[in-house]
């Protein structure tokens, strides 16, 4: 019954599942692989503009104009919120590599790159968390 749906109705269910079970929906037919794979770039694409904007939040921070406890608040917070949003987009990009729904070479290399990074526990979009020299002074 899912694969007679028309595709107006496929694209606003897709845009509702949550990030764990997408690419299983991708396995109904084609129609349903062409929408999760679209949805799947999306949410990458959302995750990534979102790491940007909270890294960009976080730059008043580094000027060095506020107290040390609130400083490490601060920056605990970002780092964590990074974290998390980093895990989701690796999350969706190697189900998308696992499925063939990577195509362009440069993309299944950059996510291969990612993945092995972050297996190894470094920092795969290269977000160094340094901040301005008086923080890493001892």
């Amino acid at each position: 019954m899912l694969d007679r749906l028309p595709v107006e109705i496929v694209e606003r269910i897709v845009a509702k599942i949550p990030d764990t079970d997408l690419i299983a929906a991708s396995k109904v037919d084609s129609v349903w692989w062409q929408e999760v794979r679209q949805e799947a770039y999306k949410r990458w694409k959302n995750y990534a503009t979102t790491i940007g904007h909270v890294q960009a939040l976080r730059k008043p921070f580094e000027k060095g104009n506020i107290d040390w406890i609130s400083f490490e608040d601060v920056n605990d917070f970002y780092k964590r919120w990074i974290d998390r949003l980093t895990e989701d987009q690796l999350y969706i990009i190697e189900k998308m590599l696992r499925n063939g729904m990577v195509v362009d070479p440069q993309e299944r290399e950059t996510i291969e790159h990612a993945l092995s990074k972050q297996r190894w526990g470094g920092d795969p979009w290269g977000l160094n968390w340094e901040w301005n020299k008086w923080t890493q002074q001892e």
